[in-house]
């Protein structure tokens, strides 16, 4: 009986999509100093130090030095020398930028960059910062926890990039460009082998004619045990196995000043989407699982677990056609970005020995995307970028769930007659502009802007009672409980400065106005809150900054100050309401938040064999005024969540790095170092705990008093090293690397939820790891 009532309770108090439960009121080493442009040299050597950082952050080629923006730029030899297996292993090495993994989704990631954020997973809500591949954007957070292989260049802009990069960059941008063919014959190949069953292997071939044509073929496998032990089932969890391949076609007709390029590719992930359980006697869940499995701690408890076995399947084809053609006085570029992906995920979502909450998540997205734009030089002094950008997206998402099933051998398909059904669609354009003017020789002003526009439907239903047959889900089998169709638009300008007194300085001023678009509520659950659009957030931000090169440019010092004015943000709030009685919706919160920081970063080459690499970032960010709807009992009062911190936004990270060369008679030998300090930082808006103002014997507002203290980090001080031995054997060159990350063994929490009182559940930090690493290219 105890069990039925429970089961009815759970039913009425959460709704059901995967972060709907999860969330209960709310929800780099630095560039080679001398790098050249991002090359296509399937070698991938270190590349000499010949001349500036060539970057396209302003969709134009400039040096790092020379661009009026706060940019990190990371190449192909620092990923290698890092080991780096995604993008994640960045986190912290450009100032102000966490990347950390979220299983909930396939190649999730909760990025943020200067303290804005937006930790979600499902695909009606969009990223605060956007992550591009060869030019083309991922239109969601699931696919933005890109694979370290294959990439000539990385450049992490910071601040808003509304600009030229659209409407969903109010953090800033990740941008990825792949290796171009080099249209000759070559061919890399390596295999590594790390701690916890960790096996990957990559090859990169190229074939061409050596001046028209070429093409590249590539193939990248990693497989792992993982670092988490399950001690109900007795196995290692957390295991995965991934796949990425594909090809590149590039065509450049001879003195044509045309060039096209066809990329197509597939990832393919298999991987055990575990939970660590850090559930306490506060919550309802600890009624029914064993003693030992609550009030775990958050650190060296969480690579302990008691979960069922779950599983994610994800495939993601893709295709790109970049064409580029230089009539001279103007270069025209188009870029076609087509992407896809399927996902069938369970996961035992309350992390313990008990069978409490199992879901079974199916979903299929599909994006389109055209970019056209034309940059040339009007007059002397003057050149610009013009241009114009579609993108379309359509997705659904169906699930079932084991709530309180106390039957782990049924499939949540077979046990829930209440499945849920979302369909959502996005049409967006947008029309920009960008421009420098060289008032004189010194100074150059920079404007633009962009005007957006975007259109999105969504559709929420309930099976009503009926079994669904997850190989046949047509949207016609659910209860509608609400559709929802809005139109947003918005202009977005930015205005900036720079002076240049020589050529060793520049220092720059700038404001600009991020945008992130609004839409509706995949969790809503009655006809109101699913057709009430959320509307747009906005971030005004100002920045100042200079760049210092000196001793013959062997030192680089770039420094940036800011202040961020967060507006209208898009929070989830939990309200009562539809046919399971509670629901999270998507609301805004007038009080904003503002965000004021300090940046440095850069670079010491001491000798031609020993470079010195650094870089800090100090935040200080807090709300203003937060105060929105939550329920406190039956009833709907005024929360005030004012006194908590920002998520994602810790108050210090700081970055040291090494790298030493050494010539010998078969090679060299190059030795890396590097230090990641990151402080502690929330990683959810929740409740420690509430102070209740009543007024007559009602409650009249709720304060909040921080948030839940286990979805903090502890203090992180990532070590990394590497060791390298190359050799050259004629026109072959191999190499031996062994490596080491997290050396000294930090154990905290990548991710943290609280469940509205029932629950919580975690994601670990991978422990110390280290491993070898043999290839060879030619």
């Amino acid at each position: 009986m105890k069990a039925f009532t429970t089961r009815r309770t759970l039913t009425v108090a959460l709704s059901t999509t995967a972060l709907g439960l999860a969330m209960p009121a709310f929800a780099a080493d630095e560039p080679q100093n001398a790098a050249q442009a991002p090359q296509s040299d399937v070698s991938a050597d270190a590349p000499e130090e010949t001349g500036a950082i060539i970057v396209t952050a302003r969709r134009r080629s400039e040096t790092l030095q020379s661009t009026p923006v706060a940019i990190t730029a990371v190449n192909t030899a620092m990923l290698e020398a890092k080991a780096a297996v995604n993008i994640g292993d960045l986190q912290g090495a450009a100032p102000g930028l966490l990347i950390t993994q979220q299983n909930s989704g396939a190649q999730a990631a909760n990025i943020s960059i200067r303290g804005l954020t937006y930790a979600d997973i499902e695909k009606s809500q969009t990223p605060t910062v956007g992550v591009l591949v060869d030019g083309v954007v991922i239109g969601t957070n699931t696919g933005q926890l890109q694979d370290a292989f294959d990439i000539a260049q990385l450049e992490v802009l910071r601040g808003p990039q509304g600009t030229l990069f659209g409407a969903n960059t109010i953090g800033g941008v990740i941008s990825i460009q792949r290796s171009k063919p080099t249209m000759e014959p070559g061919i890399k190949a390596e295999a590594t082998y790390a701690r916890f069953g960790t096996f990957a292997a990559k090859a990169i071939a190229n074939y061409g004619n050596g001046e028209s044509w070429g093409v590249k073929a590539w193939y990248f496998h990693n497989e792992s045990d993982g670092f988490y032990r399950n001690v109900t089932r007795n196995v290692s969890a957390g295991w995965s196995n991934a796949e990425n391949y594909g090809a590149s076609l590039l065509f450049k007709p001879t003195g044509s000043g045309f060039e096209a390029q066809l990329t197509v590719a597939q990832v393919e992930q298999e991987f055990d989407p575990v939970v660590s359980n850090i559930t306490n006697s506060s919550e309802v869940f600890c009624g029914f699982i064993p003693t030992r499995e609550c009030n775990r701690n958050s650190t060296t408890d969480l690579y302990t677990t008691f979960g069922d076995a779950a599983s994610s399947n994800y495939k993601a084809p893709e295709a790109t056609l970049e064409l580029n053609y230089d009539a001279g006085a103007v270069k025209l570029t188009s870029i076609t970005g087509w992407r896809k992906s399927t996902e069938a995920q369970t996961q035992d979502f309350d992390g313990s020995s008990a069978d409490l909450y199992y879901v079974d998540r199916r979903q299929h997205y599909e994006q389109w995307s055209q970019e056209i734009r034309a940059a040339g030089e009007a007059f002397d002094g003057f050149d610009y970028v013009v241009g114009g950008f579609y993108f379309k997206s359509k997705y659904d998402l169906t699930q079932w769930s084991r709530v309180f099933g106390f039957s782990p051998t049924t499939p949540p398909t077979l046990f829930d007659r209440n499945a849920q059904h979302v369909v959502g669609e996005t049409e967006s354009y947008a029309f920009f502009g960008d421009f420098n003017w060289a008032l004189n020789e010194t100074v150059r002003l920079s404007f633009g802007g962009r005007w957006s526009h975007d259109s999105k439907q969504l559709f929420n239903g309930f099976a009503g009672g009926k079994l669904i047959d997850p190989n046949n889900v047509q949207r016609s089998q659910f209860v509608p409980v609400g559709t929802g169709n809005a139109d947003f638009s918005k202009f977005t300008p930015k205005v900036g400065i720079d002076w240049r007194p020589n050529n060793d300085v520049m220092v720059y001023a700038s404001w600009s106005r991020g945008y992130r678009s609004g839409g509706f509520s995949p969790r809503a659950a009655t006809a109101q809150t699913a057709s009430t659009p959320f509307q747009p957030e906005t971030v005004d931000s100002y920045e100042v900054g200079a760049k210092f090169s000196g001793l013959d440019n062997r030192l680089e010092v770039n420094i940036a100050g800011f202040v961020s004015d967060y507006k209208d943000m898009q929070q989830n709030l939990t309200l009562p309401g539809g046919p399971t009685g509670n629901q999270t919706v998507t609301g805004n919160v007038a009080g904003g938040a503002l965000i004021k920081g300090i940046e440095l970063d850069g670079s010491l080459r001491i000798t031609d064999n020993l470079r010195l690499t650094g870089s800090l970032a100090v935040l200080d960010s807090k709300f203003r005024n937060f105060v929105a709807n939550g329920v406190f009992g039956t009833a709907i009062v005024p929360f005030d969540y004012s006194a908590n911190r920002l998520i994602y936004a810790p108050d210090f990270t700081a970055s040291l790095g090494a790298e030493y060369t050494q010539p010998t008679s078969f090679g060299d030998i190059s030795a890396n170092l590097g230090w990641r300090h990151i402080s502690p930082y929330d990683q959810q808006l929740s409740a420690a705990s509430l102070t209740p103002t009543t007024v007559g014997g009602n409650v009249t507002r709720v304060t909040v008093n921080g948030n839940d203290p286990r979805v903090r980090t502890t203090t992180q001080d990532l070590v990394d090293a590497s060791l390298t031995f190359n050799f050259d054997l004629n026109n072959t060159k191999a190499y031996f690397r062994v490596f080491g990350r997290n050396l000294a063994n930090e154990r905290t929490s990548t991710h943290a939820f609280t469940v509205a009182g029932l629950w919580s559940f975690a994601m670990a930090l991978e422990p110390r790891t280290y491993g070898a690493t043999i290839g060879f290219k030619y």
